[in-house]
């Protein structure tokens, strides 16, 4: 698509959506083949290539806003945001962008898994809490520059993902980088947070079918110099997650309404009550005491928050539904 704006045939660029399902379907295969690898401490080469090539397209996303911005002289867009047909339209907008915003801090799932990890000393739980500081803080910043600079470039016609978008298309090498980086960064994200979902399930099999031949037989092979074990249940259980996420992704082509979902499902169990719930526990803080009330009110809060960001998700996943085509990307 990018190379369809740059050489000046837009009316050409839609054929190009239905290259979508494809790739998806090999993404899908490239996940198969990592889903292999036996837990997180295998992959933490994944994990810091994901974190170097999402610093790259972020970086490159904020300079061309930045730089779009910069050509106008002035702000594009308003404080109140984008006009809406209806009230329910705008409260739709808002929260379906606020679930997006809740995907980036949909971490907690993983911090366990990584904290599982780590070697002391220094302590797991000191080093992980200054990694949490770095991490929510570097993230704030840029989600917040994004933000705001991406919608005082582009106003109210602001895509849901500036790369792919028809705003900006220029300089095309630097936008191809910068897809590119997206989409190795998607491949190591993806195992990085579906390891977790792996372990739990071949964990719950092993509990319930312990003498199964399913369960119990593997098989050693060294790959590259990695000892990978394979084994039925992790081949069968792996590949139908991965076949299932990549079924729905060419059902359901939508990119904000899909990651705004996500973000809600995720963001009050995971990152919201169950920490709370870890700390009133550890300290044994119980109802008598005012943290008490006031950590429990925000965790009410939240729920709420995230009740309205799956709702508004839906409803705009039912509506796009309605005029989209299947095996087509949407937007």
């Amino acid at each position: 698509k990018v190379n369809c704006l740059h050489h000046g045939d837009g009316s050409k660029c839609a054929s190009s959506d239905y290259f979508a399902t494809y790739a998806i379907i090999v993404f899908g295969a490239v996940q198969i083949l990592l889903s292999q690898l036996p837990s997180l401490h295998n992959i933490s080469w994944l994990s810091f290539f994901s974190v170097a090539t999402s610093c790259i397209y972020s970086t490159i996303s904020l300079g061309l806003c930045f730089a779009k911005w910069a050509t106008h002289n002035k702000s594009h867009g308003t404080v109140f945001g984008a006009v809406a047909g209806s009230g329910l339209d705008k409260a739709t907008n808002v929260f379906l962008a606020v679930g997006n915003i809740a995907f980036t801090y949909a971490y907690a799932d993983v911090q366990i898994e990584i904290q599982d990890t780590l070697k002391a000393p220094p302590a797991e739980n000191k080093t992980m809490k200054k990694a949490s500081l770095y991490g929510l803080s570097i993230s704030t910043v840029f989600c917040m520059l994004l933000g705001v600079s991406g919608y005082a470039a582009f106003g109210n016609s602001v895509s849901g993902n500036i790369l792919t978008g028809t705003a900006v298309h220029e300089p095309f090498w630097l936008i191809h980088l910068a897809n590119i980086c997206v989409i190795l960064h998607f491949i190591g994200a993806y195992q990085v947070f579906a390891q977790p979902i792996f372990a739990r399930m071949e964990t719950y099999v092993a509990h319930m079918w312990p003498a199964s031949y399913f369960v119990t037989t593997g098989y050693d092979l060294y790959v590259m110099g990695w000892l990978i074990r394979l084994s039925f249940m992790k081949l069968v259980l792996r590949t139908g997650i991965i076949i299932f996420t990549t079924l729905v992704a060419t059902l359901m082509p939508f990119f904000n309404p899909v990651l705004g979902l996500i973000g809600a499902v995720g963001f009050w169990p995971l990152s919201v009550y169950f920490p709370v719930s870890m700390h009133l526990t550890r300290l044994k803080i119980g109802c008598r005491d005012s943290r008490w009330w006031l950590l429990h009110t925000l965790s009410m809060l939240c729920l709420a928050l995230s009740i309205f960001m799956g709702s508004a998700s839906v409803l705009d996943i039912v509506t796009k539904m309605k005029g989209a085509t299947i095996f087509k990307t949407a937007d």
